[in-house]
C-alpha cells in the first residue's frame, strides 16, 4: 500500500481522499516546521502533501529514498527544490488554480481598507476617541485602477472592478488586444504610463528576473500623486523603503500590503509608514479555497499513486507509460522550443502553430503541444504559474490560439517540429529536431538554418553578417570571462541578417549582456536558460 505523508495543516477531508482511493496516511500536521524530525522519517513515504511551513530542501529530498511524488496544495512551489526531485524522479505537483477567487477578492478588500482606512479607524474607535474627522476617506467609483499583470488573477480583479464601476487599465506585456477588448479594459503599453494614470495600482504577477523590484523608486515617483498601491501578489515587486518614504511625504495617499520581501515579516520598514494596511499573506486564506486545493491535491496524489495519472505536475509530462519512452525525446524537442521563444518574445502573444513534421506527427500530439505552451508561457506566468496540464487553459484564458499542423516528412531533416509564434509586431518561427545520438537540435530560426545542440545556458544575438563579427564577438566574451561551449551561425543571405547561438558556462548579468549588445554588428541580443 502506498504512504502518504501530510506535514502541513490539510483539511480532514483530504485526509479522508487518501484513505478512499487505498493509500495509508500520516497525518502530522506540525511536522513541516521541524526540518531535523522530517528529514528523518522521510524515507518511510511514497508521497509528501505539503502547504507552505515545510521546506522540501535538496538535502531533505537526498533523504527521500522511497519518495514519488510531492504534492504542494496552492500554486506557490518556492519551498520545494523542483531540480532536487526532478534529479531523484520525484513528481511535483501542484494546484493552480485553486485560490484565484479568494486572492482577487482580498486584493479587493485591501483597496477599500486602504481606501477608507479602515484598520486605522477601527483602532481609534475601539479606544475611545470618535475621530470621525480625521478619516476622510476617497470612493472607488469612477476612479481609475491600474492592473500589473493581468492573468488569472488579475483578470479576476479586472472584473470585479468594472462591476464596482471603476475604469481598468491593465499593463502586460502579453495581454493581447483582443483578450483585453473582450474584458473591457484599457491595455497600457508602458507600465509608466499606467502610473501616472492610475488612482489605484495593484500588482499581480508573478516575481521573476525580469519583475523583480518592478516598482522602484523612480517609478514610484512617476505614481499619480495620491495613488494607492496594493500588492497582494509576491514580495519583492516593489522597493518597500521608497514606497515608506513616499507614503511619508505624502505621495501616495496609501498603501496595502499582503506580501513583503521577507517572511514571515515581523519587522519591515513599511510597518512604521503612514496610512498602509498590512496582513500576513492571506491571500489565499479563505476556508473554500483551503478546501480546494487540500481536495485537488489529495485527489492528483492519489490517482499518480495508485493508477500512474499525472496532473499539475511541474516537471513531468501527463503522457502514459506506453507512450514514454517515444514522446521523452520530442518533449525535450517541444520544450526545447517553446523556452526559446517564451524568452525572446517580448511582445503579446496572439497565435501559436506548431508543425509536426514527418514520424513525430504520427505522435500523441497532446503532451508535446502542452510541454512547448508550457515552456513559452513561463517567463510570463513564472515557475508554478504553469505546467503541461494548466497551459492550454492559461493561453485561452489571455487570448492565445493554439494550431497543430501535421505534415509529411520534407527538408533535410525529414521529421522535425516547427513553432511559428505570432504577436502585435512580428512572427517568429524557431524549428528543432532529434539527431542519431538521441540529442535534441535547433536546426532553424527566423528561417535561417543552423544546427546548434542545446545547452543549458546560451547566448543569442541578431546581427548583420559583416566581416569581423564572429572575431569581436569572442574577444568581447573573451574580455569578459565568459567561456564558449558550443558555436553555431547561421545566415539569410550574404550581408543580409545573421544569427549566433552560442553555449556558454554560467550566467550573464545585465551589464556583461549590455557590452555585448553595444557592438555595432548587433541587434539584439538575448540570454537564455533551459
Amino acid at each position: 500500500m502506498a504512504k502518504v505523508l501530510i506535514s502541513d495543516k490539510l483539511s480532514d477531508a483530504a485526509v479522508q481522499i487518501f484513505r478512499d482511493n487505498g493509500v495509508e496516511v500520516d497525518f502530522q500536521p506540525d511536522l513541516g516546521k521541524d526540518a531535523a524530525k522530517l528529514a528523518e522519517i522521510i524515507g518511510n513515504y511514497d508521497g509528501l502533501a505539503i502547504r507552505s511551513a515545510t521546506k522540501a530542501t535538496a538535502d531533505l529530498i537526498a533523504k527521500a529514498d522511497n519518495l514519488k511524488v510531492i504534492g504542494r496544495a496552492g500554486i506557490g512551489v518556492d519551498n520545494v527544490d523542483i531540480p532536487a526531485a526532478s534529479a531523484k524522479g520525484i513528481v511535483v505537483m501542484n494546484t493552480p488554480f485553486g485560490n484565484s477567487i479568494t486572492t482577487a477578492e482580498h486584493a479587493i478588500a485591501m483597496m477599500f481598507a486602504c481606501a477608507r482606512q479602515i484598520p486605522e479607524a477601527d483602532a481609534s474607535t475601539r479606544a475611545g476617541k470618535w475621530e470621525k474627522s480625521k478619516f476622510m476617506g476617497s470612493e472607488i467609483t469612477g476612479k481609475t485602477l491600474g492592473v500589473i499583470g493581468c492573468g488569472n488573477i488579475g483578470s479576476v480583479v479586472a472584473s470585479r472592478a468594472i462591476g464596482l464601476r471603476m475604469k481598468v487599465i491593465a499593463y502586460d506585456p502579453f495581454l493581447s488586444a483582443e483578450r483585453a477588448t473582450e474584458m473591457g479594459v484599457e491595455k497600457i503599453e508602458d507600465v509608466e504610463d499606467l502610473l501616472a494614470r492610475a488612482d489605484f495600482v495593484t500588482l499581480h504577477l508573478p516575481k521573476t528576473q525580469t519583475t523583480a523590484n518592478l516598482l522602484n523608486a523612480d517609478r514610484i515617483a512617476k505614481m499619480k500623486k495620491g495613488a494607492r498601491l496594493i500588492n497582494c501578489a509576491r514580495g519583492g515587486l516593489v522597493d518597500e523603503a521608497a514606497v515608506a518614504e513616499a507614503l511619508k511625504s505624502g505621495h501616495l495617499a496609501g498603501a496595502a500590503f499582503d506580501v513583503f520581501a521577507e517572511e514571515p515579516a515581523k519587522d519591515n520598514v513599511l510597518f512604521s509608514a503612514p496610512n498602509i494596511v498590512c496582513t500576513p499573506h492571506l491571500g489565499a486564506s479563505t476556508s473554500e479555497a483551503q478546501e480546494n486545493v487540500a481536495l485537488q491535491v489529495a485527489e492528483q496524489m492519489s490517482d499518480y499513486l495508485m493508477k500512474g495519472a499525472i496532473s499539475n505536475a511541474l516537471n513531468a509530462p501527463s503522457v502514459t507509460a506506453e507512450e514514454a519512452p517515444v514522446l521523452k525525446p520530442w518533449i525535450t524537442v517541444a520544450e526545447m522550443l517553446g523556452g526559446f521563444a517564451g524568452q525572446v518574445t517580448e511582445s503579446a502573444i496572439k497565435e501559436i502553430e506548431i508543425e509536426f513534421v514527418g514520424r513525430v506527427g504520427q505522435l500523441n500530439l497532446k503532451p508535446l503541444t502542452a510541454a512547448l505552451t508550457a515552456n513559452l508561457l513561463k517567463p510570463l506566468v513564472g515557475e508554478g504559474g504553469v505546467n503541461m496540464v494548466s497551459a492550454p487553459v492559461v493561453a485561452r484564458e489571455r487570448g492565445i490560439k493554439i494550431a497543430e499542423t501535421r505534415k509529411d516528412e520534407q527538408g533535410a531533416y525529414g521529421t522535425y517540429m516547427r513553432l511559428v509564434v505570432t504577436t502585435e509586431n512580428q512572427t517568429r518561427s524557431v524549428a528543432g529536431t532529434i539527431f542519431s545520438d538521441g540529442k535534441p537540435r535547433f536546426i532553424q530560426i527566423k528561417g535561417i538554418g543552423l544546427e546548434a545542440e542545446l545547452q543549458p545556458t546560451m547566448l543569442y544575438t541578431t546581427n548583420t553578417d559583416t566581416p569581423g563579427y564572429i572575431g569581436a564577438l569572442g574577444t568581447t566574451l573573451g574580455t569578459l570571462d565568459v567561456n564558449i561551449a558550443t558555436f553555431a551561425l547561421g545566415r539569410s543571405e550574404k550581408g543580409g541578417e545573421a544569427i549566433a547561438f552560442l553555449g556558454i558556462d554560467g550566467e550573464l548579468d545585465k551589464e556583461t549582456l549590455a557590452r555585448i549588445e553595444a557592438l555595432p554588428q548587433v541587434r539584439q541580443a538575448k540570454f537564455l536558460r533551459f
